[in-house]
């Protein structure tokens, strides 16, 4: 028996889904929301198998929503859009549904949950070979042909310079030639927030925050942009009862 959990802005639409789930053996809802971030905290305190995610919904995406959740349980897309299939699949969901959804549809793709797994040997090494893999990236050095290595839980803080970036690091300080926008997507899902236009940061470096000062642990402060305040402590919070529930 699977858990499960629907969100979507529409009730009607969470309707629909709930009978399909009735109608699955070995499905059991165990509730729904219309508000993504009212899901959000039922999800951290509760244990789910599966979410159908609307990706339009008010004041978190479901694509924004799949980041912060980070792989917790599974999850099918359920959406009037085909845009975002690529983002979605890219952050690892199980299926993407375009609505109006079928039972029959509803059915191939929960019946993807139940694909059975490599042996166990097998995922240990595939998941170890993967955690090495994202745990660094390279970054293109301000000498023609050089790449460093930058180790993700070395970096504190990075800051953006018009045309190029500088990664500040436990012992370096890092010039590279991208975008603010480009490094947030490869730190996307590594424990790091965007917290002003020209600055994201390590959540675990966070200190304490005062007033529009972001303060680290080795004293350095860093602005919180206005745009990015309400963001910011939402996922500060989810970040914190995470902590504390390892």
């Amino acid at each position: 028996m699977y858990s499960a959990y629907i969100i979507d802005d529409e009730s009607t639409a969470i309707d629909i889904l709930a009978r399909y789930v009735e109608q699955t053996p070995y499905l059991n809802l165990l509730g729904s929301s219309t508000d993504s971030i009212e899901a959000l905290m039922f999800i951290q305190q509760n244990e789910i198998d599966v979410i159908f995610l609307d990706i339009h919904m008010p004041k978190l995406s479901g694509i924004d929503f799949l980041r912060v959740i980070n792989g917790k349980c599974k999850v099918i897309i359920t959406t009037a859009y085909t845009q975002y299939a690529l983002d979605g699949f890219d952050l690892g969901v199980v299926d993407y549904i375009l609505k109006p959804i079928s039972y029959e549809r509803f059915l191939k793709a929960v019946n993807k949950i139940q694909v059975p797994t490599s042996p166990k040997t097998d995922t240990a090494k595939t998941d170890s070979n993967k955690a090495s893999e994202d745990n660094f990236m390279f970054v293109k050095a301000d000498t023609k042909g050089k790449f460093i290595k930058v180790n993700f839980e070395e970096i504190i803080f990075v800051e953006g310079l018009k045309n190029y970036i500088s990664i500040y690091t436990e012992t370096d300080r890092i010039i590279t030639l991208l975008s603010i926008k480009e490094i947030e997507e490869k730190l996307t899902n590594k424990g790091f927030i965007r917290v002003h236009k020209s600055y994201i940061v390590a959540l675990n470096r966070i200190k304490a925050v005062d007033g529009n000062q972001i303060v680290l642990k080795d004293k350095k402060y860093i602005p919180l942009g206005d745009t990015y305040r309400t963001e910011f402590f939402k996922i500060l919070d989810l970040f914190m009862m995470e902590s504390q529930r390892k």
